[in-house]
């Protein structure tokens, strides 16, 4: 842990962008509060970029149509996983890092815990292997601060629901792979409690997004 610290110093010392990143299960109010920061932050003057996971280049979207495919039944969670990390790989090298080297805020709704908690934790996919893809993409690219939107299954199930929208692949999944997932989600936030902070995703919205803005004006500040 001591060695990480160490590590994570010296790479957001290097830097001159904030990076944030938002997680939780689906249904959990991740992208809303993603949402929320990016424009409280703009309309604030910050020059701030949101991108969502798998995604934000032509080629992460290509792969994200491939991934949410609901018809995809047969992928392999080897399969998913690499698709996963390739999206991510593709959307390090082509937008986040170049914009690491600029003065501004970074946010992401998803990045690698989402990798760990549902490939690694849901899919049982070796930890190990996950942790060394994850670097390897990644480069170094860790977020300053990590969101984690906490919601119970019954309340994912419930708001996803209420969703006129046809649900994804990913969306379908059964309650344990859930509960396996949310585990993960939780066991990352014991494991680096200095960059993430899990929050009680059941709450209303506006007290959700009263904490995020004045954690993340405390993180800005601190960097700027």
């Amino acid at each position: 842990m001591r060695e990480y610290n160490i590590r994570m110093n010296r790479i957001q010392q290097k830097r001159n962008a904030v990076f944030f990143s938002f997680e939780g299960i689906d249904g959990s109010g991740k992208s809303v509060q993603a949402e929320d920061l990016y424009k409280k932050l703009k309309n604030s003057g910050y020059t701030t970029t949101l991108f969502r996971e798998p995604g934000g280049t032509t080629i992460s979207e290509q792969i994200r149509e491939i991934l949410l495919d609901k018809d995809n039944k047969t992928m392999a969670p080897l399969t998913e996983l690499l698709l996963y990390e390739a999206s991510r790989a593709q959307l390090v090298t082509e937008k986040i890092q170049p914009l690491l080297e600029e003065k501004g805020i970074i946010i992401a709704d998803r990045f690698f815990d989402s990798t760990t908690a549902y490939q690694g934790y849901g899919r049982s996919i070796s930890l190990q292997k996950i942790e060394f893809l994850n670097n390897l993409v990644c480069k170094n690219t860790i977020p300053d601060r990590t969101y984690i939107l906490n919601i119970s299954w019954e309340e994912s199930l419930k708001r996803r629901s209420t969703v006129s929208s046809r649900s994804d692949r990913m969306e379908n999944q059964d309650q344990e792979f859930y509960n396996n997932t949310r585990k993960g989600f939780s066991e990352l936030a014991r494991k680096y409690p200095h960059r993430i902070i899990i929050l009680d995703g059941e709450q209303t919205q506006e007290t959700v997004k009263k904490i995020i803005l004045n954690d993340a004006l405390k993180v800005i500040e601190n960097k700027f």
